[in-house]
């Protein structure tokens, strides 16, 4: 049995002993799963995703999807170089990987994308959005209009955009992760313009997974704290680069790879009973503030 066939109908009588009678159940309870992957493969088959694959959170994540047995198709902006990489990481562990160039802010380009991916695979399983930046401002007033609109267009328009367009191809039991940020739920005084896409990603995920609960797509996040990528030597100064991540409970930065795990279990059938929920993922950041 799996979630497809999971029961929505139960006609047990009340029982008066506790903890109850398992086998006087009608139905009985599943705990076992009766299916699985070829190999071992949590994703085996499934047709992913990645805006921002080609560096980070997004590359780990590319990587460890591939080697459990997804087909990846990265969406990228402009870093050629790492990009590629990624992709022969994932080749060369004979994962799969298709490259689509652009910048997800512009809407047309998300169309282009999903309808690159559709005449190749017909469908999407996954969709990681991911991509994202960031602009480190000393001061509230240092923010101007354009680095505001610029920031908005990228983390949340273009998520929105790329998950519009997907939902095309997405059928049932399908699933979608967003990247927010520990930084939408405690703040953060120099990346006060990310910090406000990060929650609208968040209210995004509890809202979009009540809107496609009806079509049994999952949607879910994971937020991460401070993660070592190329997002941080881009955006900050070297005043906070020096002990980046020091301030966590584990007194250290984190590693995309310590990030991408996260990313495979809400895609897998072991998360198949989550939805609207956010994993945080930030080395006890919480605990330390």
């Amino acid at each position: 049995m799996t979630e497809k066939s999971f029961p929505k109908v139960f006609n047990t009588k009340p029982q008066n002993i506790q903890p109850g009678i398992e086998k006087d159940m009608n139905p009985k309870p599943v705990f076992m799963s009766e299916e699985y992957d070829n190999d071992g493969k949590r994703l085996n088959g499934k047709i992913a995703l990645i805006t921002g694959g080609d560096s980070g959170i997004g590359k780990a994540t590319a990587i460890a999807y591939a080697k459990e047995g997804a087909k990846v198709i990265i969406v990228y902006l402009n870093e050629d170089k790492d990009t590629e990489d990624t992709k022969s990481i994932i080749e060369e562990n004979n994962g799969e990987c298709t490259l689509i160039k652009g910048d997800i802010g512009d809407e047309s380009f998300c169309k282009e994308a999903v309808n690159k991916l559709a005449s190749k695979y017909n469908k999407i399983d996954i969709l990681i959005c991911n991509a994202a930046e960031q602009h480190y401002s000393q001061n509230f007033e240092d923010i101007t209009a354009s680095q505001l609109e610029k920031t908005f267009r990228t983390n949340v328009y273009g998520t929105f955009f790329i998950i519009k367009e997907a939902l095309n191809y997405m059928g049932e039991f399908t699933s979608i992760i967003i990247t927010t940020s520990v930084t939408a739920y405690q703040g953060n005084e120099s990346l006060i313009d990310y910090s406000c896409t990060k929650g609208a990603l968040s209210a995004l995920t509890r809202s979009l997974a009540l809107s496609l609960s009806k079509r049994n797509i999952r949607v879910n996040a994971v937020a991460p704290g401070p993660v070592w990528t190329p997002l941080i030597p881009s955006s900050m100064p070297s005043s906070a680069i020096l002990n980046f991540g020091s301030k966590t409970l584990l007194k250290r930065a984190g590693q995309p790879v310590e990030l991408a795990e996260a990313y495979v279990f809400l895609a897998s059938k072991g998360a198949s009973f989550v939805t609207g929920e956010t994993i945080h993922v930030n080395g006890g950041e919480f605990l330390c503030n």
